[in-house]
C-alpha cells in the first residue's frame, strides 16, 4: 500500500480535449472510468494560447487533493505537458493521439516533422479583432479528416460543436516538459490524419513511455470511436502507482 492509499486518496483522472473537439468528446471514456470506480473531470479549455490554457489546467490540478493522472488528447497533450510540471500530485501522463512537445517546440512544428497530415488543406479561418486567427475544420471535411470511424450523423454534430484552434496556440513554443520527470503512456490511432503516426512514435520513444499502444483502423477522434482502448490504457497508468 502506498502513501496515497494509506491517506485514503484515490486517483482523480483529469482529461483535456484538443482542438476541433470539446470536453464531451471524453464522455464514453469517462463512463468507463466511473464504472471502474474512478473520479474523472474533463476540463473545457478555450484554446487561445498554450500559456493561458496551461495556467487554466494547472489551476484545476492544484485544486485536487490526492494523486492525479493527467490525460491529453491532441493539443491537450501539449497542455498537460506544461500544466503538470512541478505538481507532485500528478503521478502519470497519458497522451491520447496527443502532442508531447520538447521545450521550445510548437504543435505546428511537431505536426509537420513527418509527412502524413492532411489537416492544412481542410481548414477554414476566422480573423479575430486582435489580429490573430481561429482555425476550424470545414464542416463538410470533418468526417473524413477527423472522425472517419465515427458514424456520419455523430461526426456532423462534432463538426458543429468543435472548438477552434487559435494560431497563437498552434505556433507557441512549449515550456519545460513534465514528461521528463513524470511517467508517460501513449495511445494513438493508425489512421490519424492530423498528426502523422511517425510523429506519435517519435514522441513516445523520446518520452521513454512506459507503454505504447497503436489502435488499428482508428481515426484522430478515437476517444469517441474506441473508448474501451483509451480507458484501458488510462487504467493501466492509474494502477501502476496504486
Amino acid at each position: 500500500m502506498n502513501a496515497d492509499q494509506q491517506n485514503g486518496f484515490q486517483a482523480t483522472v483529469v482529461l483535456v480535449h484538443g482542438a476541433f473537439a470539446e470536453s464531451a468528446s471524453w464522455n464514453e471514456v469517462i463512463r468507463r472510468l466511473q464504472d471502474n470506480g474512478y473520479t474523472a473531470l474533463a476540463a473545457a479549455i478555450p484554446i487561445r494560447s498554450l500559456t493561458d490554457d496551461t495556467a487554466f489546467v494547472a489551476s484545476i490540478l492544484a485544486s485536487i487533493e490526492g494523486p492525479i493522472v493527467a490525460v491529453g488528447h491532441s493539443y491537450g497533450g501539449a497542455v498537460i505537458t506544461n500544466a503538470a510540471l512541478g505538481n507532485d500530485n500528478v503521478k502519470a501522463l497519458v497522451f491520447v493521439a496527443a502532442f508531447a512537445p520538447e521545450e521550445g517546440e510548437s504543435i505546428g512544428e511537431l505536426s509537420g516533422r513527418s509527412p502524413g497530415s492532411t489537416l492544412g488543406d481542410k481548414l477554414s479561418t476566422v480573423p479575430l479583432s486582435d489580429g490573430s486567427t481561429d482555425h476550424y475544420i470545414r464542416q463538410e471535411e470533418y468526417h473524413q479528416q477527423f472522425a472517419v470511424d465515427v458514424p456520419a450523423e455523430q461526426a456532423a454534430l462534432m463538426a458543429a460543436t468543435q472548438r477552434p484552434l487559435r494560431d497563437v496556440a498552434l505556433n507557441e513554443g512549449s515550456g519545460a516538459p513534465a514528461w521528463k520527470s513524470i511517467p508517460s503512456w501513449f495511445v494513438f490511432p493508425e489512421l490519424d490524419k492530423n498528426i502523422p503516426v511517425a510523429v506519435h512514435r517519435f514522441m513516445a520513444e523520446r518520452a521513454q513511455a512506459h507503454e505504447v499502444v497503436e489502435i488499428e483502423g482508428a481515426s484522430h477522434a478515437f476517444t469517441v470511436s474506441h473508448p474501451d482502448e483509451v480507458a484501458d490504457l488510462i487504467l493501466h497508468a492509474v494502477r501502476k502507482f496504486e
